[in-house]
């Protein structure tokens, strides 16, 4: 490690506040990584398994639920870089079940009540989030109950009662369900970069999962990134928990062998449903750091990087609201990646990444060219992100020796 990047004082800090939550029981384990340069510093704390004590090991395997988003981001990049995807083109030319989209003359309006679009979803709109379809909040509107029932509603990736449909028969049950506002008018999470994905494998001719591996994962060595976990590497994979609502105790919702992600998805979630360990993820966020390219790989242009992580909200969508309040009081929203817009806090403007809902977080700040991985596995009990990631993000910058 390079001594000018990390003080050892901040490095011990950083260790003392994780081992605090493993310690106290908030989370079985975790690995954690702050990396600058070349200097890479790793925590490897806790449990694998809680409920047979297997100790936690830098290689162990995570569902990183939603850090798949910046991921899939990056494959409809190099589909644009390669002229097969246009940005601005209408996307009903791979994906017809999305041509002439009717829209809910108020998200709240009977199913029934609905006007023409306006325009035609591109591509831009499903990479950020603004293709008019996504998460809802309000569980009494009728649009709420037809995304539940047609089974395409956005979930815990993997782990609702039903399995999300097959791309095709996903892609025909929410194209028969009207938008909730018209493309590019308002922000709605998830939802367009699962359908980011159906649209690439359809455009390149392969299945999804091929096309991560062909362009991304191989090409950056990151062996242990993929839609599921085979039997040889289950052992790696670390059990997933959610807080028992009264005591705070983590309940067992997935094991990490012959659990939901020890078979190939029938829906592979480009917004939620990816493995990965601290290490390839690692390289994943050092190539976006370099400008699109890491020890000599390119995977992406630095233009289509530095276009990536521009926030792309206008304030007409800033209007709509966020997953909470004052979400867009100092971040946007690029491809797949919030970034920050206006410093409130430690992270410098620029600053950009995202979270995992099943306990995983991270982030890039450019200026500072320090990245930030935390990897726990104990589901998030609201859209706010828990403490232990905060206060990693805190001990991490605190850590910068300059």
């Amino acid at each position: 490690m390079a001594a000018n990047d990390f003080t050892p004082r901040g490095l011990s800090r950083v260790h003392r506040i994780l081992s605090g939550y493993v310690q106290r029981g908030t989370v079985p384990g975790l690995v954690a990584a702050v990396a600058k340069g070349d200097s890479t510093h790793v925590e490897v704390l806790g449990r694998r398994d809680g409920d047979r004590g297997e100790a936690m090991s830098r290689d162990s395997i995570f569902r990183i639920a939603s850090m798949s988003k910046p991921i899939t981001a990056v494959a409809a990049l190099t589909l644009v870089e390669d002229c097969v995807l246009r940005l601005d083109d209408p996307v009903d030319r791979f994906l017809p079940e999305l041509a002439e989209m009717r829209v809910l003359k108020t998200p709240a309006s009977p199913l029934s009540e609905t006007v023409p679009a306006e325009r035609a979803i591109t591509l831009r709109d499903l990479l950020s989030f603004r293709a008019g379809f996504g998460l809802v909040f309000e569980p009494d509107w009728p649009i709420t109950a037809a995304l539940e029932e047609a089974g395409v509603a956005v979930g815990p990736p993997r782990l609702k009662p039903e399995p999300t449909p097959e791309p095709d028969l996903f892609m025909r049950r929410l194209g028969a369900l009207p938008l909730l506002y018209q493309p590019g008018e308002a922000w709605l999470y998830h939802q367009g970069l699962a359908v980011a994905g159906v649209l690439i494998a359809r455009a390149c001719g392969s299945s999804f999962p091929e096309y991560l591996h062909k362009r991304i994962f191989e090409p950056l060595g990151m062996d242990d990134t993929a839609f599921h976990v085979p039997p040889e590497k289950q052992e790696r994979l670390v059990s997933a928990y959610r807080a028992d609502p009264e005591s705070g105790a983590p309940v067992l919702v997935d094991p990490g062998e012959n659990g939901i992600w020890s078979e190939p998805p029938l829906f592979p979630d480009g917004g939620g449903d990816l493995v990965s360990t601290v290490d390839d993820f690692l390289v994943f966020a050092r190539m976006l750091l370099g400008g699109g390219v890491y020890s000599g790989t390119r995977i992406l242009s630095r233009p289509s990087v530095e276009l990536m992580t521009t926030d792309h909200l206008t304030e007409g969508n800033r209007r709509h609201g966020g997953l909470t309040p004052g979400m867009w009081d100092a971040a946007g929203w690029g491809f797949g990646v919030q970034i920050t817009t206006a410093r409130t806090g430690l992270g410098a403007v620029g600053r950009y990444g995202w979270n995992g809902g099943l306990g995983t977080s991270w982030f890039n700040d450019p200026r500072e060219g320090l990245i930030g991985i935390l990897l726990t596995q104990k589901l998030w009990q609201g859209p706010q992100p828990p403490e232990v990631s905060t206060d990693f993000e805190t001990g991490a910058y605190a850590a910068l020796a300059a």
